[in-house]
């Protein structure tokens, strides 16, 4: 990637929209299918860039951005396609992953987008095969890059959580981004040294989930999870001091959640969930608040959160 394309991210202060329950549970034409697609709109105007999946909302995600799309003008629909970016998946029934899986998975995403092309895709969670099957000859690596050398994408990347397995696509040499989750935020860093390595080779870098969940947006009393899991005792309790630390300085602890991402030069864009447009505006202010220069060594003094993500034996 270039100069100018990590510069290109940097929109909204860095964020960019997630779609991953986006038009969940609705059907086209449907009441809950207007305000869905009203939503995708308001992201799709606010020149962020928007993130979605084959596979979220079993499809819906992308067919709502497709029909949103759809609703604009020419020249306005053609500087929000290029701020799509999507991910190849797995086959949904048997859990395929393969090069011909990877064309199926494309071709569906352009379908439903009203594409013929994305300048951004992602392969998406392939912790579903061995790495080695992934590299070899003909495998999901190779269609990747196929996929970009004829043109159908500007640039591709890999998307998962597991940091092991990031590392190890990152260091083939053929991607151009990567996505990480819940795994650079306030409490847990594990996806630092990816995201040094992917910074080392020119990547652009996505942080997705910094609140976590909903552990970061909601706080200790409210928040029930952090990376998919049911909150610890003791993580309740860090997280209740360093609230403790956000009401000194006088920021919200979302704020400081947010902003921990939206400041790093190891991050390029910033991935947090969208629901609704007044979501949209809440973010944005989240971005904006002013955090004292202070609050973020006091931060670092604290113990370390007890993190319930361990990637360990993850890697194949």
């Amino acid at each position: 990637m270039t100069d100018a394309d990590h510069r290109g991210l940097a929109g909204l202060g860095g964020l960019t929209f997630g779609t991953s329950d986006l038009g969940r549970g609705t059907r086209p034409g449907s009441v809950e299918d207007d305000a869905a697609i009203e939503t995708a709109l308001a992201m799709l105007r606010s020149d962020a860039y928007v993130d979605t999946s084959n596979m979220y909302a079993g499809g819906r995600s992308e067919e709502v951005l497709g029909a949103a799309l759809a609703e604009l003008a020419r020249a306005e629909r053609a500087s929000a396609a290029d701020r799509i970016i999507t991910k190849v998946d797995r086959d949904a029934s048997s859990g395929a992953l393969d090069a011909d899986q990877v064309r199926r998975s494309l071709e569906q995403s352009l379908t439903r987008l009203g594409l013929d092309r994305v300048r951004w895709l992602h392969l998406h969670d392939p912790y579903v095969i061995p790495f080695a099957e992934a590299r070899s000859p003909g495998g999901v690596i190779d269609e990747m890059v196929r996929i970009r050398d004829e043109g159908t994408a500007d640039a591709i990347g890999i998307a998962t959580g597991r940091t092991p397995i990031v590392e190890q696509y990152i260091g083939t040499g053929a991607f151009d981004m990567v996505l990480s989750h819940n795994r650079f935020t306030i409490v847990d860093r594990s996806a630092t040294t990816a995201f040094e390595q992917a910074r080392s080779r020119g990547m652009t870098t996505f942080n997705a989930a910094p609140f976590g969940g909903n552990l970061l947006a909601k706080g200790s009393a409210h928040g029930s999870a952090y990376a998919y899991q049911p909150v610890s005792a003791r993580l309740r309790a860090w997280t209740a001091d360093v609230e403790r630390l956000c009401a000194e300085f006088g920021i919200p602890l979302a704020a400081a959640a947010l902003q921990f991402s939206l400041r790093s030069d190891l991050v390029d864009s910033t991935v947090v969930s969208a629901s609704a447009p007044a979501r949209i505006g809440q973010l944005c202010e989240l971005a904006q608040t002013p955090v004292p220069d202070g609050f973020w060594p006091a931060l670092a003094a604290l113990p370390a959160a007890p993190t319930p993500i361990d990637d360990t034996e993850e890697a194949r």
